[in-house]
């Protein structure tokens, strides 16, 4: 991993001495990889490269409403792997939770659905899931509440659950924005509030690639350091003076922060009893079974799709073959009558 020692230092410092008091994070999918949700654009092992079995239109059209609204099978296909209440907060998320436990972490503007963040111990109210969260689901035509128990059963089989309201049968779609959704009306009203009283914010573990969250980076004043964790710089960082870049995985940055902060046998306490926390709460829930890898569930769903792709050709064959005996009587009778 590539620090830049000094100039994490001068933050870590003015940590310590109490000028940085008000901490706003924004959180993308590489905060939980280590959990096991893969992040999106990394060649060959992010999740849209992954998909490829499912031959889709474009690897963001799992994630599409236009998409999911015909065709909702890829995205329950991978949700088993993918869904939250299997995994547990990981040590990045931790490290939110020591920020609120120390009163330092004004807000967290997350792209992430997972909601680990909470499950890691940060107070709910100062959390935004700008794209929604799999806390709760209804239906997509007629809004009406889905039970999580008959969520869960869906998921675990690997099938689209739909709704049970008479007359409706729609399909149930968790609360989470997808592409060709709006944000919700939160999102504007907390990042009007919080930017302003930020004299630190943390980048973490996103590629800074989907608006219009991506743009809260550039927002901040001028004169108010930014810090960003990830694999690679992004966005405008290192064009101001005050810029932070920490290169590698969102664990190993946040750790070294908490290092020279003093924190880390605080940080790696917090972190174990989030994990107990969330294993407790899965298990009661009835969460606990092992979920099938994503690599399972995308070959599983592409087998499903070809055969039924498979079944549908066959039966077209069929429709023209019998469509073409049909024709060819119909013309004979009409030779014989002429």
């Amino acid at each position: 991993m590539t620090t830049p020692k000094t100039e994490l230092d001068t933050i870590c410092t003015a940590i310590k001495a109490g000028n940085i008091k008000s901490i706003v994070v924004l959180a993308g999918a590489g905060l939980s990889t280590s959990a096991g949700i893969p992040d999106f654009r990394s060649p060959e092992t992010g999740l849209y490269a992954r998909l490829a079995p499912l031959q889709l239109p474009y690897p963001e059209a799992i994630f599409h409403i236009s998409y999911f609204r015909h065709t909702p099978e890829p995205f329950y296909a991978i949700a088993a792997a993918r869904h939250p209440r299997n995994l547990n907060p990981t040590l990045g998320h931790a490290f939110l939770a020591l920020l609120d436990k120390k009163g330092l972490l004004r807000f967290v503007f997350s792209q992430n659905i997972d909601g680990l963040e909470v499950d890691a111990g940060v107070e709910r109210g100062k959390v935004l899931n700008v794209h929604g969260n799999w806390q709760s689901q209804r239906c997509f035509k007629c809004k009406s509440y889905y039970p999580d128990e008959e969520m869960r059963r869906a998921i675990k089989l690997g099938e689209v659950p739909n709704c049970p309201v008479e007359g409706c049968g729609g399909v149930v779609k968790p609360d989470i924005v997808m592409f060709g959704e709006s944000l919700p009306k939160a999102f504007e009203e907390r990042r009007e509030e919080v930017i302003p009283q930020a004299d630190l914010v943390l980048v973490l573990g996103t590629s800074l690639k989907v608006a219009p969250a991506s743009g809260i980076p550039r927002l901040v004043k001028e004169e108010v350091p930014r810090v960003l964790v990830n694999n690679e710089v992004v966005g405008d960082f290192g064009s101001r003076g005050s810029d932070v870049c920490v290169l590698g995985s969102c664990d190993e940055g946040l750790r070294e922060m908490a290092r020279k902060l003093g924190w880390e046998e605080e940080l790696d306490s917090i972190w174990r009893e989030a994990v107990e926390s969330k294993e407790r709460v899965v298990k009661s829930e009835g969460w606990d079974e092992e979920a099938p890898s994503l690599d399972e569930c995308i070959q599983k769903a592409a087998d499903r799709m070809k055969l039924r792709m498979g079944v549908s050709d066959g039966h077209r064959r069929m429709l023209e073959g019998h469509l073409g005996e049909k024709m060819a009587g119909i013309l004979g009778k009409a030779r014989k009558a002429d």
